[in-house]
């Protein structure tokens, strides 16, 4: 991937949990009667994997209705003498006592907490039907928050890293270099404090991993449910275990056969429609900034971005909002129609001189919190996973990719190209991009939304027609993902086939 120090988030931002809800509701308790969990699934296990796939879980309570536990795993799976690594797991229990079994999850990123997902927004992410018949099984993917975790920077290193403005003007030989340098610095830091981790950090590695916690949960089959990156963490699961495929249904789709640049070029160019999108709802109302015509307020917009590019605006602690800055807040609003409202703010205020807004949107995107400590690893892991998943880009295709930026997304291209962070990664990239089929896998669900901006509706196309029995529900509407939202088509479709196996009707549309 390329891109400035915030860009390189953006240039494949694979994202997890859409911004819909800016505090997230409670959670139900379980019910009594509950049979005693399955043992762990060895059958056909090699022996040099016996020991990690016959360990039942430890399970301790960690919240009403919350148990957790810690599961080892091989550091490298194909060299699995090498040493260990932990992952966390957390799990709530059925609410109507027995479980039809375990549904596994992943949020998206690369880089996101399935345990947050789980332990904090489990009644905003899953309906009332699964979370009633199903243990709703979430864990940090290796690299991730509390299980063996990538370790690059400090708070005010990350700081700097995310937030700092350049000395010289964009788009100079100068520029070039001070970003250059400080994604070797980065990527330097990120090798001397994780250590031999970082190589083993790959979606391949993970998907492996998925199937441990499988065994280890009793179950003979993966049910999963997976938003966002979680799409291409599962269907690479159904690509490696078809066989142990169950029911697995795939939000917000990536498409497992694009290069890294097409990735950052297909993702601004959705940025950009749903910035236009945005704009026409705003100018229909009373709160926003701008006047006139979308293309008028657009052309405001960019100006807007061309002054604090040329003169950021400081927060009264003291960081100084910049054009990447501003775009990673207007991108983070972007991933769900509910946070418009907080973009006129943010613009409203920048237009006055006043970041706050602003800075508290790319925070909460940047999972930065009021005191200026960062609440996870997320940045670290999601530059490790896509530094590993995808193969160098060349100058030819970043070249092509910049002057089709220019034409298709003119408002952000400016703030979205720049040196590849991944050039100066510690470790040569082990991923392929290319099309899963899953061949002897059941009925795999694949869910896209057409407004979606940041895994875009022809990604979702793409991997039902490439897996050998995709299966594609379309929601007509905007914002990244589907399910539990505003659809009870898109819901009913979901849990339908997860509860009892109904697989929707191929080509569904939902509104």
């Amino acid at each position: 991937m390329t891109g400035t120090a915030p860009a390189a988030r953006l240039r494949a931002a694979l994202a997890g949990l859409a911004l819909a809800a800016l505090t997230l509701v409670g959670c139900a308790a379980p019910g009594d009667a509950r049979p005693a969990d399955p043992a762990p699934v060895t059958e056909g296990v090699p022996d040099e994997l016996l020991s990690f796939y016959d360990q039942p879980p430890r399970w301790e309570p960690c919240g009403e209705g919350f148990e957790c536990a810690t599961i080892a795993a091989p550091l490298d799976w194909h060299e699995p003498g090498r040493g260990e690594i932990e992952l966390a797991v957390v799990r709530h229990l059925a609410t109507r006592g027995a479980p039809e079994g375990a549904l596994l999850t992943n949020p998206g990123g690369p880089g996101a907490s399935g345990v947050d997902l789980v332990r904090d927004g489990l009644d905003y992410s899953f309906g009332e039907p699964l979370v009633a018949a199903f243990d709703i099984v979430g864990f940090d993917p290796r690299g991730v928050g509390e299980s063996t975790a990538v370790r690059c920077y400090d708070d005010a290193q990350m700081d700097e890293y995310l937030y700092g403005i350049p000395q010289a003007p964009r788009g100079t030989p100068e520029w070039e270099a001070e970003l250059t340098a400080r994604s070797a610095d980065y990527a330097a830091a990120c090798a001397a404090n994780s250590g031999e981790l970082l190589e083993f950090v790959t979606t391949e590695q993970a998907a492996r991993d998925l199937d441990l916690l499988r065994a280890v949960l009793g179950q003979e089959e993966l049910t999963y449910l997976g938003f966002s990156y979680g799409t291409f963490l599962g269907a690479t699961y159904a690509e490696l275990f078809p066989e142990r495929a169950g029911r697995l249904v795939l939000d917000g789709a990536i498409d497992p056969s694009v290069s890294g640049e097409e990735v950052g070029t297909v993702q601004a160019v959705g940025f950009e429609s749903a910035l236009r999108t945005y704009l026409a709802w705003c100018l229909e109302g009373r709160q926003c900034p701008f006047a006139g015509s979308v293309d008028n307020a657009l052309a405001d917009l960019s100006a807007m971005l061309a002054t604090v590019d040329e003169r950021p605006l400081p927060a009264e602690d003291g960081r100084l909002l910049g054009a990447d800055t501003l775009v990673t807040a207007i991108v983070a609003a972007l991933y769900a129609q509910a946070n418009w409202p907080y973009l006129n703010d943010a613009l409203t205020g920048v237009f006055e001189g006043d970041p706050a807004d602003a800075f508290f949107l790319a925070d909460f995107y940047n999972g930065r919190g009021e005191d200026g400590r960062y609440l996870d690893n997320s940045t670290d892991a999601f530059t490790a996973y896509n530094c590993m998943d995808y193969p160098a880009t060349t100058p030819e295709e970043q070249e092509a990719g910049q002057a089709r930026l220019a034409e298709l997304a003119p408002t952000i291209a400016p703030y979205w190209a720049g040196p590849d962070t991944c050039a100066q990664w510690p470790y040569p990239p082990t991923g392929t991009r290319s099309s899963l089929t899953a061949d002897g896998a059941d009925p795999i669900v694949v869910v896209g939304t057409t407004g979606d901006p940041a895994t875009p509706y022809e990604w979702a196309q793409s991997l039902a027609d490439q897996l050998s029995r995709g299966v594609l529900v379309t929601y007509e509407g905007e914002g990244h993902t589907a399910y539990n939202g505003a659809s009870d088509c898109v819901n009913g479709a979901v849990e339908g086939f997860l509860l009892d196996g109904t697989v929707p009707e191929d080509g569904l549309i939902c509104r």
